[in-house]
C-alpha cells in the first residue's frame, strides 16, 4: 500500500484538469486506483435502473474520481501562493 499526502476529511484544492482551482473536502480515498473523491467536484450523471428506492429509474448526479496527484492540501496551496506574492494585473 502506498502512502498518500491526503486523507479522508482533508480540505483540498484541485491543481490540474477541468476543475482546476475548485476547493472541497475529500469524501473517499481509493488507494488501489490512486484516486480521490472531492466533494462537489467533477460531477457526473449516473443512470439508475428501476428498483425499490427508484420505482421509475432516475438520473442521479454524483462526484467523479480525481487522480491523487491533481489535488493539494489547502494549507500548502495557500502557503505557496503567499510565497509567490501578488500576481501582476493583466490589462
Amino acid at each position: 500500500m502506498q502512502k498518500f499526502h491526503v486523507k479522508k476529511g482533508d480540505e483540498v484544492v484541485i491543481i490540474a484538469g477541468a476543475e482546476k482551482g475548485k476547493r472541497g473536502k475529500i469524501i473517499e480515498v481509493m488507494r488501489d486506483k490512486e484516486r480521490v473523491l472531492v466533494e462537489g467536484a467533477k460531477m457526473i450523471k449516473k443512470h439508475v435502473r428501476k428498483n425499490q428506492s427508484q420505482p421509475n429509474g432516475a438520473i442521479i448526479e454524483r462526484e467523479g474520481s480525481i487522480h491523487v496527484s491533481n489535488v493539494m492540501k489547502v494549507e500548502n496551496f495557500d502557503a505557496r501562493a503567499a510565497k509567490r506574492g501578488p500576481t501582476p494585473a493583466t490589462a
